[in-house]
């Protein structure tokens, strides 16, 4: 059983920067790959970064350019860092695993059976 459990969340203006963790409980480098998806009251959750396990990453085209998926494995955390926020980047953050090899940012969230418990990023103008 894979457990996450996701950090550095906060309120920031828009333009601002965010830099989000998850920690995962076992090496990533073992059997599973992570991604992060956002969620907004009343809509579906969406995936917005993906990291295979080869280290190949894919973005939410709202976000290229923005955000960076990246994995420091010494620590066995997931880092999602977050530039030039907007405000429609307001959402519930989490972070997910599945044991795969790929984790795109467009599969759905059903094939991600690991979850942290979400962290809030707010941007306000």
């Amino acid at each position: 059983q894979v457990q996450l459990a996701e950090s550095g969340g906060g309120s920031v203006q828009a333009g601002g920067s965010l830099r989000l963790s998850c920690a995962h409980s076992e090496p990533q480098t073992r059997s599973y790959c992570v991604a992060w998806f956002r969620q907004v009251p009343g809509k579906e959750r969406e995936g917005v970064a993906g990291l295979d396990r080869d280290g190949i990453t894919s973005y939410l085209n709202s976000v290229k350019g923005r955000f960076t998926i990246s994995q420091d494995n010494a620590k066995n955390t997931v880092y999602l860092q977050m530039n030039s926020l907007k405000e429609d980047d307001t959402a519930m953050y989490y972070c997910a695993a599945r044991r795969s090899s790929y984790c795109r940012y467009d599969y759905p969230p059903s094939q991600f059976p690991y979850w942290g418990q979400g962290t809030q990023v707010t941007v306000s103008s």
